[in-house]
């Protein structure tokens, strides 16, 4: 039986180590992410939305709101998968392999919607609703990689079996992120150069800085709510699979 089916045990690695303790744990503090990604994001997306129209982009602007924070957060998880993944090969963490496989599906989404609304948003800005430029390209090749992700998490019926590969496959894949981050600086793109994480600070008024931190700060809660979600879910219905395959074998032997 995995360590994810196994009941209560002693852990040398700390208690959310141990799944039981994590579920416990994490009972607590999944109401309380949703509740504070509800307060921060209602507030952001209202000064987004009454925030004045930008004197190039006219009221398309206001997409840089959600766009922005689906990008970071579709970076953020893939970086919470590499480290979940060093988690697994390194630290033989038995709750790293949930962490990592429950965060693909929320990336792909997010990563998804950053493709939608930066097309939507492209389409009056750049006169095109897609170009295969270095950007555009490498957050495509990310959502490629969060289905492929996931399809090697699907691909065996023991979970524990795909654990390996799919930690390589995380850290190895990380260095898609700087790709992503620079991809702007290091070839000619129509994608706009980064204006808040850069040399200097922030480029763009508080009026608008002010509602996309917050924003990109409430998607963040989201995002880790959604993923409390998730592992509580894939351990439970680890624990129900490990005890079906116990049933089956009692009753055959």
């Amino acid at each position: 039986m995995s360590d994810i089916a196994a009941p209560i045990r002693p852990t040398r690695i700390g208690a959310l180590a141990n799944p039981t303790r994590f579920l416990e744990l994490s009972a607590r503090v999944q109401p309380f992410l949703y509740g504070l990604a509800a307060l921060v994001l209602l507030p952001a997306l209202w000064l987004g939305a009454s925030a004045p129209a930008d004197y190039q982009q006219g009221e398309t602007v206001r997409i840089m709101f959600i766009h922005v924070p689906f990008a970071w957060v579709a970076m953020m998880a893939w970086t919470a998968m590499a480290a979940s993944g060093l988690g697994t090969l390194v630290w033989r963490h038995p709750v790293a392999d949930v962490a990592l496989k429950s965060a693909a599906p929320l990336g792909a989404t997010f990563t998804l919607l950053a493709m939608v609304t930066g097309s939507i948003w492209g389409r009056p800005t750049w006169g095109t609703w897609w170009e295969w430029d270095a950007r555009l390209s490498s957050v495509f090749i990310l959502f490629l990689m969060y289905l492929g992700m996931m399809a090697l998490g699907r691909a065996f019926e023991d979970p524990a079996r795909s654990s390996r590969p799919a930690a390589v496959f995380a850290i190895t894949g990380f260095v898609m992120i700087p790709i992503i981050k620079f991809s702007v600086e290091w070839w000619n793109t129509l994608h706009q150069p980064a204006s808040v994480m850069r040399m200097g600070g922030p480029s763009m008024p508080a009026v608008y800085l002010t509602p996309l931190l917050l924003s990109g700060l409430g998607f963040t809660l989201l995002f880790l709510a959604f993923h409390l979600t998730a592992m509580r879910t894939e351990i439970l219905n680890r624990r129900i699979r490990a005890l079906k395959r116990l049933a089956l074998a009692r009753a055959e032997g």
